[in-house]
């Protein structure tokens, strides 16, 4: 199904008194996910990503031991950032208790993998990503449409002053090169969180937890990486690792929800409606789901966030059906081409940065 036009959504439409909606049904739709075991735990299944991912991250480590002051270096870097991307993927899912019975090795699990092995706050991004799940693309609850290197909102666009109004007329074309600085802000943001405490769930002693955990994780990448290779080298080695683990967060995450529609603040909606509405699903095989986490399947995510990834594509037929049945869009799209929208909804928000002044009538019939 082709994306919906990234307007700004306002349900004005009142339904039949007395007639069912999405949310009072939804409970008939968990009530078959579960008949069907998709609420089932897949620990198995967690085990054995974790388990190659840990070789993998080991062998590539050994390669880089082995090429020690060669310009081939930045292959094993490169590989790196894929596997922490990959490593990251299964602290969110810890997060969202999908790996384990227990809540407590839920978030062991999260935050030994995420802080440790990732260098990023399970504290910071448990506080964010709660947020975003309850309130998806809703102007002023949302954290992931804030302002930041680039807006989503056009009168973010219009407030944007000096460089960072220039960056938002192009921001669209600017969107991945801009994702290569992605991993060393997400890293300077988690160590930000853990050393004030502010935009951080959690007590006093997990951030403790976690500040010791970031200072052995960086400590141990930097001391590998410079003991095996010259500093120029260290450095590029460094760089690049990130810059790829940043293009691989941003390419998983941003095809999820940017581009889909926006809920005004304060608009009554539904769940159903406001976890399908904003959600946009990727096309592809089992392969996607690996690459991708289990991002691509996003709508059923949001409606069962605590569901194992191998279970979320069993679960699509279940929830298509569903939204046919209460005229909800269902979207989906191939991950090349939702990068296509997502770029062109970024240049269409930051032409507002063009504008002299907001006209209404303008705004009205510029084309989406």
């Amino acid at each position: 199904m082709p994306a919906p036009s990234p307007t700004l959504y306002r349900p004005t439409a009142p339904r039949t008194p007395g007639a069912p909606t999405p949310t009072s049904t939804y409970k008939d739709l968990l009530e078959r996910v579960r008949t069907e075991g998709l609420l089932e735990r897949r620990t198995g299944f967690y085990w054995a990503v974790f388990a190659s991912l840990v070789v993998a991250t080991a062998a590539t480590l050994g390669v880089s031991a082995l090429l020690g002051a060669s310009w081939f270096q930045l292959i094993p870097a490169g590989v790196l950032g894929v596997l922490f991307t990959q490593f990251a993927f299964l602290s969110h899912e810890a997060a969202h208790r999908q790996i384990f019975a227990s809540r407590k090795w839920n978030d062991h699990a999260g935050r030994w993998i995420g802080v440790f092995v990732v260098g990023l706050s399970y504290s910071w991004w448990m506080n964010k990503h709660n947020r975003h799940h309850g309130n998806p693309n809703t102007i002023g609850k949302d954290p992931d449409i804030a302002p930041d290197g680039v807006v989503f909102i056009e009168e973010d666009a219009q407030q944007r002053r000096g460089f960072l109004r220039k960056l938002a007329m192009v921001q669209g074309w600017a969107f991945f090169p801009l994702l290569t600085l992605e991993g060393a802000n997400l890293h300077w943001l988690s160590v930000r969180a853990v050393v004030t405490g502010k935009a951080a769930k959690g007590t006093p002693q997990e951030r403790r937890l976690e500040a010791v955990l970031l200072v052995a994780r960086f400590g141990l990448l930097a001391w590998f990486v410079f003991a095996v290779m010259p500093l120029g080298l260290g450095f590029a080695f460094l760089a690049v690792q990130m810059a790829v683990f940043g293009v691989m967060m941003g390419g998983s995450f941003a095809p999820n929800h940017k581009g889909m529609p926006v809920i005004a603040e304060g608009a009554k909606i539904d769940f159903f409606s406001r976890q399908v509405r904003t959600s946009r699903n990727i096309t592809g095989g089992v392969w996607v789901d690996h690459l991708l986490g289990g991002l691509n399947h996003q709508a059923e995510h949001h409606l069962f966030p605590s569901m194992a990834r191998p279970n979320l594509r069993r679960a699509k037929a279940l929830v298509r059906e569903h939204c046919e049945q209460h005229e909800v869009p269902y979207t989906e799209t191939s991950l090349f081409r939702s990068y296509g929208i997502v770029v062109r909804y970024l240049n269409r928000v930051g032409l507002a940065a063009r504008d002299p002044f907001t006209c209404p009538m303008v705004s009205a019939y510029r084309l989406h």
